[in-house]
């Protein structure tokens, strides 16, 4: 009797041992990541899992290549081995804002991608880097899928405008590179923004 007494003790030791080591304490302040946990890239695929400090993106290896169209749609980035980022940053002043939790371009802001689409068409040589942020509130994992999916919906937008798909690559920095480093509305809308970033050829 004593020795099945004991047995039980320990299935429930471990038991407990398990949940404790599979339970993560959260960051107080920080949304949960919602669905099934996953994080959802592309075109609403469900991704492998993201981890930490790196971005998502073709852009993130700038000598990785992926095909431009998949049969499920516009696929991210083209990737352009040896091509540099372009010093004068002429698309600057065409930064994205998003709505918090968002990635769906906001009407207001759709002329910049009209601006982006047509340097593009009269520069055929380039390509352009779309970079995908976010403020800081959710969890890092979601930030980063969702700065990937800021990404695209601006790489979408431009080929729908005309601009060769394998001409823009994304990347998501999340959370990473804020561009206003305070802790309220007035940085945060700052912080959920696309960059584009000019890449030139490699000089023959």
């Amino acid at each position: 009797m004593k020795l099945k007494h004991l047995s039980n003790l320990l299935v429930l030791g471990m038991a407990l041992t398990m949940t404790a080591v599979g339970c993560k304490t959260k960051k107080p302040g920080l949304t949960p990541l919602p669905g099934q946990g996953g994080s959802r890239l592309g075109n609403g695929a469900n991704g492998n899992d993201l981890g930490t400090g790196t971005p998502v993106g073709n852009g993130g290896d700038i000598n990785s290549h992926t095909p431009a169209i998949t049969s499920e749609g516009i696929a991210p980035g083209g990737g352009h081995p040896g091509w540099q980022m372009d010093p004068s940053s002429p698309l600057q002043s065409q930064t994205l804002y998003f709505d918090y939790d968002k990635a769906s371009v906001r009407t207001a802001e759709q002329s910049k991608l009209d601006a982006v689409a047509d340097y593009m068409k009269s520069h055929g040589e380039v390509a352009v880097r779309v970079e995908g942020n976010c403020d800081e509130r959710g969890t890092e994992e979601y930030n980063r899928a969702l700065g990937e999916r800021r990404a695209l919906a601006a790489r979408e937008y431009l080929v729908r405008l005309g601009v060769s798909a394998d001409r823009v690559d994304t990347i998501s920095y999340g959370e990473d590179k804020p561009a206003d480093s305070g802790h309220n509305e007035s940085a945060w809308s700052k912080n959920r923004r696309d960059e584009f970033q000019v890449l030139l050829p490699p000089k023959p």
